[in-house]
């Protein structure tokens, strides 16, 4: 069973950057499609896009331009770099599969507030 180790999140002003990680214990290699999704408070889970094997990626409108994800399939993690951050980025993010196979990790609280 393939566990998810979410990091990087934190306290960042609006317009500001971060880079979230997510770790995979087993190999992420044949996994076609991985993706982050968010949940902000009193909402619910939220897709906010994903990158497959070959590198293709896709975004929600509400990120698109701002957040790119990337995977290193030999290190087993996926990247999400957030741009020009907004208070409704406001959320714990989380990464799982595309299917969202595996259990939930503890995800990783990005808050964006001056």
């Amino acid at each position: 069973q393939v566990q998810l180790v979410e990091s990087g999140g934190g306290l960042v002003q609006p317009g500001g950057s971060l880079r979230l990680s997510c770790a995979a214990s087993g190999s992420i290699f044949r996994i076609n499609v991985m993706g982050w999704y968010r949940q902000a408070p009193g909402k619910q889970r939220e897709w906010v896009g994903h990158i497959t094997s070959g590198g293709i990626t896709n975004y929600a409108s509400s990120v698109k331009g701002r957040f790119t994800i990337s995977r290193d399939n030999a290190k087993s993690t996926v990247y999400l770099q957030m741009n020009s951050l907004k208070p409704e980025d406001t959320a714990v993010y989380y990464c799982n599969t595309g299917s969202q196979k595996y259990p939930w990790g503890q995800g990783t609280q990005v808050t964006v507030s001056s």
